[in-house]
């Protein structure tokens, strides 16, 4: 699950800042990358950002609000 969590969490502040540079500067960073609004790469990458935002809401609720992004080495270890 910490992967999934690590690979969601950026791909949502991806899209954040995505959505931030349109608003201020009217710059679509993911159809600029993928030459286009509707080519396929752009289309890919805005299903997946869906598809984070998505995971990080229902994984949140089912943990109980909390969104784990550390390991389970690294929790064990800042306990001792």
């Amino acid at each position: 699950m910490f992967i999934a969590n690590l690979v969601s969490y950026i791909l949502v502040l991806l899209g954040a800042v995505n959505w931030g540079l349109y608003g201020i500067f009217n710059f679509n960073l993911v159809s600029a990358v993928f030459q286009g609004d509707r080519s396929v790469g752009a289309i890919v990458v805005y299903v997946l950002i869906a598809l984070a935002a998505l995971w990080l809401l229902v994984y949140s609720i089912f943990a109980g609000g909390v969104l784990r992004l550390v390991g389970r080495g690294e929790r064990e270890r800042d306990r001792s």
